[in-house]
């Protein structure tokens, strides 16, 4: 390997999210990465630190270039003005849904989902409707795992009050690609009516090796034009803290529409770090090649350790993202007061340090799984594993 994904890094007293807020020993839940920061967007933001000044920027057409040439490798073309600037994908969603949609109107998402859509459709008024994926507990094909009920989709498009939907593409927590094909339903669905579809893309970049996704957008003109789509250098490379994104459409009447909201909310204003780590990032593709190996490598680590270790956890079969959808179905006995998963949860913290999302966050159709953030080097993680297993025993037998 040509870049460093092995060293244990001490991010404690860092004010990190992950590693500061709580003191679990292996805290395995927030999607952030325990790697280094690819070299030429560590160069990029020590260059910016060592001027001294660090006032007011704007996005230059560097940023925008960046965007373009990334994405034509996955067959969209953008341009310029197609493209605009926020600060992340949820501050880009959530203007969105202020200026698409009125107070009490409905936003839809596929659930289990990323348990942020909740609070970005809940905090501004608007009400959650699920259309909740169905899973197949045999399967170990990722295409069949989780599919769609397109009947309960459109039934929920039917309502003239449902004006958007969140689509998570590739989709956290389940680790799916939607292929194009399910894309294109999706699409013909939402046109047939007039529901706005608004892809987050966020993931698109973490695949296993060889894989590409297909962006929304990428779809027929007439199929997509009615959508946004999110997307950011901020997962793929582990920049969140820069606070950068871009949002895409083709559509002009809704670029403005979202031009104004975004500059109402405040939202379209850069970080000064973010204006070159973007470029440094896109720059990177050989360190995010080997990244998606080392990722891959660590999925398949986690399933021959689960079928070898803790049979009654299963590996939810994903081909995207760095976040593993542990089925634990097997250790559920019922009545919990607070739901399964965040029992679950609570006694892997105390009894293991160990902390993994419980599944319920995601959806109540979540609360039989755990998910597992494994984007760390390998002694960490099979510490991570080692930590599982000795709590699973424990709540086996409590």
């Amino acid at each position: 390997m040509k870049y460093n994904f092995d060293s244990i890094i001490d991010r404690k007293n860092t004010n990190s999210l992950k590693w500061d807020l709580f003191d679990d020993e292996y805290p395995m839940w927030v999607a952030d990465m325990d790697f280094y920061a690819a070299p030429l967007i560590y160069e990029s933001v020590n260059r910016k630190a060592k001027h001294g000044v660090y006032a007011y920027s704007f996005v230059n057409d560097d940023v925008y270039d960046s965007y373009i040439n990334w994405w034509k490798k996955y067959g969209l073309g953008m341009q310029k003005d197609e493209l605009l600037f926020a600060t992340g994908v949820m501050p880009s969603i959530a203007s969105i849904i202020r200026a698409f949609s009125d107070v009490g109107d409905n936003v839809l998402i596929q659930t289990p989902v990323y348990h942020v859509f909740f609070y970005v459709i809940l905090d501004n008024d608007r009400d959650v409707v699920e259309n909740q994926l169905i899973y197949d507990s045999k399967s170990e094909d990722v295409k069949t795992a989780y599919t769609i009920d397109f009947d309960d989709l459109e039934e929920k498009f039917k309502d003239p009050k449902t004006k958007l939907m969140l689509l998570c593409n590739p989709h956290n927590p389940i680790g799916k690609i939607w292929d194009g094909e399910i894309l294109e339903k999706i699409a013909a669905l939402a046109k047939k009516h007039n529901v706005i579809v608004v892809s987050d893309e966020i993931h698109c970049d973490l695949t296993d090796p060889n894989l590409k996704y297909v962006p929304f957008a990428s779809l027929d003109e007439k199929l997509s034009n009615n959508s946004f789509t999110c997307i950011s250098p901020s997962k793929t490379f582990n920049i969140a803290g820069l606070q950068s994104s871009a949002v895409f459409t083709r559509n002009k009447e809704l670029y403005e529409r979202l031009e104004r909201q975004l500059a109402i909310d405040y939202f379209n204003h850069p970080n000064i770090f973010s204006i070159d780590a973007t470029i440094a990032a896109y720059k990177s593709e050989d360190w995010l090649n080997e990244l998606r190996e080392i990722l891959f490598s660590n999925k398949m680590i986690v399933d021959e350790f689960l079928k070898a270790e803790i049979p009654e956890i299963r590996l939810v079969p994903a081909n995207a993202t760095y976040l593993l959808w542990l089925d634990c179905s097997q250790l559920n006995r019922g009545d919990h007061e607070d739901g399964f998963s965040n029992d679950l949860s609570e006694f892997l913290r105390e009894k293991a340090g160990l902390f993994l999302s419980p599944g319920v966050q995601f959806g109540e159709n979540g609360d039989d799984f755990l998910r597992m953030n494994i984007a760390c080097p390998q002694e960490l993680l099979l510490e991570g594993l080692n930590a599982l297993k000795i709590g699973i025993e424990k709540y086996k037998i409590k």
